[in-house]
């Protein structure tokens, strides 16, 4: 973790890779910065905090999960504003259907928007959730057939939905499409550190320093399923649930907790440097062997422009 060590101070801002760009969000606005067929282009926003105007969606445990919202629901919009900028024929473009000209029609494209990045939210919490937490939760049932060990079980149910998440993420990253996004997602993290090291953001500098970044946003997501399985197993002892589906409900409810909870830790270990928070920050860093490919120079420049337009005026004002 010598990288980590050397820096001279840790940022909040962070960020994510989108088609072809980066969205990079900052404590005052974000910016999302595409490479487009005539060049750059880019879109800076103010941000509007949710928890600003409702201050206890900003305590502890609950900011977890509004903030994971917040974010997903704003990364949704930017892919969506990069993929206009895609070449159509490498995006394979289509006329648009009867039922979408309905749509169009009806709502408006204003609302149309919203609606679609309403759905597509919703669309990727359930795959999220159904695939890496209720689908081994009721295969791990099965076991039951052979034997009465709630342990085994349990043992099943993690061993399922770590596997179940591990294949889905080396599978994704050997696409080629999707292996273009990684390497923004590699040039994102580069460019932070840099930046971190106060350094010039200058491509040589930005090139020279590591791809994996030990507060990454998909790191965030193997600690939900390992939370979760922690979370699970002391409320199943404590109040044992025969009944497959109604574990499967039990665990629904949880989610927040556990969203809030994989929140705080991930702030904790951020914001930290000593061996314990090292260590927990390992397995993070070893999922983005899958998720982080080194990007080229293109790329880079990319991330610095985006960077360059959220730093704020008052220095360590994005402290972490």
């Amino acid at each position: 973790m010598s990288d980590k060590q050397s820096c001279a101070f840790r940022t909040t801002i962070g960020g994510q890779a989108l088609i072809e760009g980066i969205l990079m969000r900052g404590p005052e606005k974000q910016a999302i910065v595409v490479r487009g067929p005539e060049g750059l282009v880019i879109k800076e926003e103010e941000l509007r905090l949710i928890k600003d105007r409702y201050p206890i969606l900003g305590l502890p445990l609950i900011r977890g999960s509004v903030t994971f919202l917040d974010s997903m629901v704003k990364g949704v919009k930017a892919l969506m504003f990069s993929a206009d900028y895609f070449p159509e024929e490498e995006a394979g473009a289509e006329e648009p259907s009867k039922f979408e000209k309905w749509l169009d029609e009806k709502l408006g494209n204003e609302k149309m928007e919203k609606l679609v990045i309403a759905l597509s939210v919703v669309m990727a919490v359930c795959f999220s959730v159904g695939l890496f937490m209720l689908l081994p939760t009721f295969l791990a049932s099965f076991v039951e057939k052979v034997t009465d060990s709630v342990l085994a079980r349990n043992l099943v149910d993690a061993a399922l939905r770590v596997a179940l998440f591990m294949s889905y993420m080396i599978a994704v990253s050997r696409m080629k499409d999707i292996r273009r996004v990684f390497s923004y997602h590699g040039a994102e993290h580069k460019t932070i550190f840099c930046y971190e090291k106060r350094l010039e953001l200058t491509v040589e500098n930005v090139r020279a320093q590591p791809k994996h970044h030990p507060r990454c946003g998909t790191s965030f997501m193997l600690v939900v399923i390992i939370v979760a399985i922690l979370v699970n197993t002391v409320v199943f002892a404590l109040f044992p649930v025969d009944n497959v589906f109604l574990r499967m409900a039990v665990q629904l409810l949880l989610l927040p907790l556990v969203v809030g909870i994989t929140y705080e830790f991930n702030r904790y270990v951020g914001g930290h440097d000593n061996p314990v928070t090292n260590f927990l920050a390992r397995p993070g860093l070893w999922m983005q062997n899958f998720t982080t490919f080194e990007p080229d120079d293109a790329m880079i420049e990319v991330a610095i422009e985006a960077m360059r337009r959220v730093i704020p005026q008052e220095e360590g004002k994005d402290s972490w």
